[in-house]
């Protein structure tokens, strides 16, 4: 299996399958590209319960960033995005998924552990929604999240417009 398609949308879905969305986000922050394997040890040892993948409103995942090494997270305009954004974008209008994008579920927000290139070309494609993963402290958040986001996966959710 290659890099692209080791690490996509139906690699998710096929580790949901066998219980092993932690394994896969792990592996997925270590692999070239991602190159964040603190980030994936960090998250599965904070976050015990894992759903997705699930379609998600963009109006839902805020765009935070922070200096490499920094832990700190803060909001990011416009000019951070890069030409690699522009890129995806592009493939994006032509059908492109790109991997699901790694949320945390904190405290009743959803915040983005690591996707924001990938939530800013869907954005610039005309898309509503994008695929994601999403960690849990508590089995009971998971659960109650899952059966509300069910609503959220449907062929409308991604209505462009």
């Amino acid at each position: 299996m290659n890099e692209d398609r080791q690490y996509s949308l139906d690699s998710a879905r096929a580790a949901a399958e066998r219980d092993d969305l932690a394994g896969w986000v792990a592996r997925f922050l270590a692999s070239p590209g991602s190159d964040n394997p603190l980030l994936g040890e960090a998250l599965i040892k904070e976050l015990g319960w894992w759903a997705g993948p699930v379609r998600l409103p963009l109006e839902r995942l805020p765009r935070l960033a922070g200096p490499a090494g920094d832990p700190v997270l803060c909001p990011v305009d416009e000019q951070y995005w890069d030409d690699r954004v522009d890129a995806m974008g592009e493939l994006a209008k032509g059908g492109w998924e790109p991997p699901p994008v790694i949320v945390a579920y904190r405290g009743d927000e959803l915040v983005v552990e690591d996707g924001n290139h990938r939530i800013e070309s869907v954005r610039r494609a005309g898309r509503r929604a994008t695929w994601a993963v999403v960690g849990f402290e508590r089995r009971e958040d998971r659960d109650r999240c899952a059966r509300e986001w069910t609503s959220l996966s449907g062929p409308k959710a991604d209505q462009q417009g």
